[in-house]
């Protein structure tokens, strides 16, 4: 039998044969909870009840995956029969076992169905999850209430509420699939099937589950509101794994599909939805669909400070040949120990094997000199932030490397098209501007200038989708994307020092709007020499109107750079950070000096400040076509600066809060704080005509 979906494919099979069944879903491309999906299982597991021939059967799924959640597309209809619970309830009822099969993922609605099944076969590389969270929303279909009667509380809460994916490994420990196969999947299933014939069923949510004391209880709770800063969906999956501990299956599942269907209706989901297709729209750019990325095998690193050896672990662990090369043994030999430190703390912490971190370290050379790099396809310079140090560079890899080598600049702010005027390929010259931890962060910018090749641009997209990176394409400007709109509101965070904030205040209003770190937190922990040296690099083409605030310089100048030192605009104790009077009273100083009286200032009034000055510069970023969309700008400040996800960027909450109240925001910074902060056109235009950034 056959469930028919409205485009006419038959997404649900069921395979009659005796004595185990086999239900397959195929629903490409990863196999989602459509109705039609929804209704041909249902109709497969009823058909199941009644037949005398079958007694057991597997569920599995064709392709790649299993189930791999809802379908995103349903969101915003109304729901249609048969719901997920329904058919959910209906297999764990089933009076006959059954077993589920998975390969790929299981994430959301798909972990639901594994979990209502009787027994769980995994294959090695399979990962089960529920993931909700990430789209501001609870499991639907009984993931809170059956979780923990399956793992415990403990490991529900963690799961349910960070929305992280396990590997099988960790699910076989958790006690989330019965067996990993060790061969054939569906075989595998099927033997364990036919194992259960005659058995009782094991029905996960007839299990009872251990509950916590009330006060640890109410500890885990507070701990994940905290964590989420700001993000309503984790606390409320806390409150509803909780409750399994003291409800019955269906009173449980009632409250966790009433909250299910009023966060699906909230702000924050509408965001969070809005941030996850944003994620997948920018790495599809327009005018680039039918061009051929290049091969790249052989990738070359210039440099192995902590950016360059953040890059090496990149590529090698997604199966690159990495060849990292400096200057001398000795920072050859710093590089290789910081490369194999990174490695053994993920060993320590159980996130890879011994085995993986000695493949991974062998998949990593080390040479001195530039000329070791002539076989490879591509080089990433990460050398130190000087113009003419890199295109001096540069102009020594021209001579080394073969026709067709991309050479590839990770700066943070340089002009990429100066870098590339040094080499006679300016065509094969692009920006690869990871973040640091470059192994950690998600984001790449990838920076094209006006002689950049299509092909060069098509193949930084290939790479960042096989690092499993998130990239941006962008143009040359002063920081590109992320950095110069972090300059503009950090500039912004300074003023209000001068008028009557203190750095701590700064931080945290901006950690109370969801931030995971203030602007001055940041600039410790990355290094205020950093910027110094750019503001010392800008210095004499700075307008001598523009409002200046030097307190950042003064501190550089006492040697405090940060963490690093001991002490920048906090100071440092046992990696402990504490509000330092000697910045209080230079902050004070500059005010007196600059003849401003200096007013208590509120967190409202500091986080619409910041907002205006992220979404006025966005705005102008927008306007000289720097990027092409949006959503770029959206991406890039979620992805690499922590602007919270459940607001969906900047533009898109700029639509929410109202255009012509951050246009008045920004007039009045405009007015009070000269240069640099005039309104941008497309910020103008929008808020006088109505329009939005995302009709």
């Amino acid at each position: 039998m056959t469930a028919t979906s409205p485009e006419g494919v038959d997404p649900v099979r069921l395979v009659s044969t005796s004595p185990v069944a086999l239900i397959e879903i195929d629903n490409p491309p990863v196999n989602a909870t459509s109705q039609a999906v929804r209704a041909g299982l249902l109709a497969a597991i009823q058909e199941v009840g009644r037949n005398p021939q079958i007694e057991a059967v597997v569920i599995a799924c064709a392709g790649k995956t299993f189930v791999a959640g809802a379908d995103i597309r349903e969101f915003g209809q109304t729901p249609r029969e048969p719901h997920l619970p329904d058919v959910i309830n209906a297999i764990e009822a089933c009076s006959k076992p059954v077993v589920a099969a998975i390969q790929g993922t299981a994430l959301g609605g798909g972990c639901e169905i594994a979990l209502a099944c009787h027994a769980r076969v995994a294959e090695p590389g399979a990962s089960l999850g529920l993931p909700e969270v990430k789209l501001g929303l609870v499991p639907g279909a009984g993931g809170t209430q059956r979780l923990p009667r399956l793992i415990g509380l403990e490991a529900a809460l963690d799961l349910v509420t960070s929305g992280r994916p396990v590997k099988a490994q960790e699910a076989l420990r958790l006690g989330l699939v019965d067996r990993i196969s060790s061969g054939d999947l569906r075989q595998d299933a099927t033997e364990l099937a036919r194992e259960l014939i005659g058995q009782p069923l094991r029905r996960t949510g007839e299990r009872s589950v251990v509950a916590m004391d009330a006060e640890t209880a109410s500890a885990k709770a507070a701990e994940i509101r905290k964590k989420a800063r700001g993000a309503e969906a984790p606390g409320k999956a806390a409150e509803l794994v909780l409750l399994a501990a003291g409800l019955p299956l269906q009173d449980g599942m009632a409250r966790e599909r009433e909250t299910f269907l009023d966060l699906r209706c909230s702000e924050q989901s509408a965001a969070l939805r809005h941030a996850f297709f944003a994620e997948r729209e920018v790495m599809r750019l327009p005018g680039l669909d039918s061009v051929e990325p290049r091969r790249v095998q052989k990738v070359g690193i210039v440099g192995a400070g902590t950016m360059g050896s953040g890059i090496a672990i990149a590529f090698a662990d997604a199966g690159f040949d990495v060849r990292i090369v400096e200057t001398s043994e000795q920072a050859l030999t710093a590089g290789q120990a910081r490369v194999a430190d990174v490695y053994d703390k993920q060993v320590a912490s159980g996130r890879i094997t011994a085995a993986a971190r000695d493949e991974r370290l062998r998949a990593i050379g080390y040479a001195i000199g530039t000329s070791s790099l002539s076989d490879r396809d591509l080089v990433i310079e990460a050398v130190f932030e000087d113009l003419e140090v890199k295109r001096a560079l540069f102009r020594d890899l021209d001579a080394v490397l073969p026709p067709g080598t991309i050479l590839a600049t990770n700066t943070s702010y340089l002009d990429i098209s100066l870098i590339a005027d040094a080499t006679s390929r300016p065509a094969d010259v692009v920006g690869l501007h990871f973040f640091s931890p470059a192994h950690v962060m998600r984001l790449l910018e990838i920076v094209r200038t006006d002689a950049t090749a299509a092909d060069v641009v098509a193949t930084g997209l290939a790479l960042a989708k096989r690092l499993r990176k998130i990239p941006v394409v962008c143009r040359v400007c002063d920081g590109f994307v992320g950095n110069r709109i972090l300059s503009r509101y950090r500039q912004q965070a300074e003023y209000l020092l001068e008028e009557g904030a203190l750095p701590h205040e700064v931080d945290a209003a901006l950690e109370a709007f969801g931030f995971p770190m203030g602007p001055f937190a940041v600039s410790d922990l990355a290094g205020l020499d950093i910027n110094w040296a750019r503001r010392k690099r800008l210095a004499p083409t700075r307008d001598p109107r523009e409002r200046y605030v030097d307190i950042a310089d003064r501190l550089c100048e006492a040697g405090r750079f940060g963490r690093k030192t001991g002490a920048g605009w906090y100071r440092y104790e046992g990696g402990k950070r504490e509000v330092d009077p000697v910045v209080t009273a230079l902050v004070e100083e500059s005010s007196q000096r600059r003849g401003l009286t200096r007013r208590a200032i509120s967190a409202d009034e500091i986080q619409s400040r910041i907002r205006a000055a992220i979404v006025n510069e966005a705005c102008k970023i927008l306007d000289e076509r720097i990027v092409e969309r949006p959503l770029d700008v959206d991406v890039v400040m979620m992805h690499g600066y922590g602007y919270p996800a459940w607001r969906g960027g900047p533009l898109f909450e700029a639509d929410r809060v109202g255009l012509q109240s951050i246009l008045a925001q920004v007039q009045e910074r405009a007015a009070q704080d000269g240069p640099g902060w005039e309104p941008a056109d497309s910020l103008i235009n929008r808020a006088a005509s109505g329009a939005k950034f995302y009709p």
